[in-house]
């Protein structure tokens, strides 16, 4: 089955502001940050490859027929670098609404081969840093008594597959992450979710992953395809919308996997 037509703006977050990470390339991160664009939103958008951040900012521009988004080059892993990020989302809207945690790192390597920095690496990247930004950004939003967050899971989270136990242990905290810092911000009015995708294609996938091990994934599905990237990002809008003001601590299966 091919992928449905590109959907018309409906305004979900006109006015909104929102900042992603991990924006630049192609991937999720790029397609939520110029959805939300489209959707209204005021966007910043954060990487650690400057100049593919800055060529990320000029196509939402182009492609979405809005402001270009404003841009922080920033290393998840790093605290220091984290709060600049946060220092600099205040100086240009004053304030957050969204924040879309999608910063994450894979790679394929068995248990018994994997080393303790590539071990440590993907971790830092995937699940470190969705607590660093939550300590930074849950703040200003419990100041405000309002906001949204959304974190980057994977159904990796919940299923197994081979090479990938880093990648998966790191997606299942997010979950966890996701589920218990819910509840803590829910006192405050703010609200915290995940998407978990199954796959979405798109060329830095394309790169590092086999033709075969994607032939296989997607045959897994039950449209027989991966997803498109806005796809995932569409999901992601909604929860970070008021669309979806009563869902908390919610891991939603971005999927078409059979049972």
């Amino acid at each position: 089955m091919s992928a449905p037509a590109y959907p018309a703006p409906l305004g979900m977050l006109k006015g909104k502001t929102v900042v992603v990470t991990a924006a630049a390339g192609t991937g999720i991160g790029f397609a939520v940050a110029k959805r939300a664009a489209e959707e209204g939103a005021r966007v910043l958008i954060s990487d650690f490859h400057e100049r593919r951040l800055h060529d990320a900012a000029d196509r939402i521009a182009a492609e979405a027929g809005c402001d270009r988004p404003a841009t922080f080059v920033c290393d998840v892993t790093s605290q220091a670098q984290v709060d600049g990020l946060r220092d600099a989302a205040v100086a240009a809207f004053g304030h957050v609404d969204v924040l879309i945690n999608n910063a994450g790192l894979g790679g394929e390597v068995d248990v018994v081969d994997m080393t303790d920095e590539q071990w440590h690496r993907v971790l830092d990247v995937t699940l470190n840093s969705v607590f660093r930004m939550s300590r930074a950004f849950l703040p200003l939003m419990y100041a405000r008594k309002s906001g949204a967050v959304v974190n980057n899971a994977s159904v990796l989270g919940w299923r197994a597959q081979k090479g990938q136990a880093h990648y998966a242990a790191a997606k299942a905290g997010v979950m966890a992450f996701t589920r218990c810092s819910a509840v803590e911000a829910a006192e405050h009015n703010v609200r915290i979710n995940a998407v978990a995708p199954s796959i979405a294609m798109h060329a830095f996938l394309a790169k590092v992953t086999t033709e075969e091990l994607l032939a296989q994934l997607s045959a897994r599905e039950a449209f027989g395809r991966p997803a498109e990237v806005w796809e995932v990002a569409n999901v992601m809008l909604f929860l970070a919308s008021d669309l979806s003001s009563y869902m908390t601590g919610e891991v939603v299966s971005v999927s078409s996997q059979r049972a």
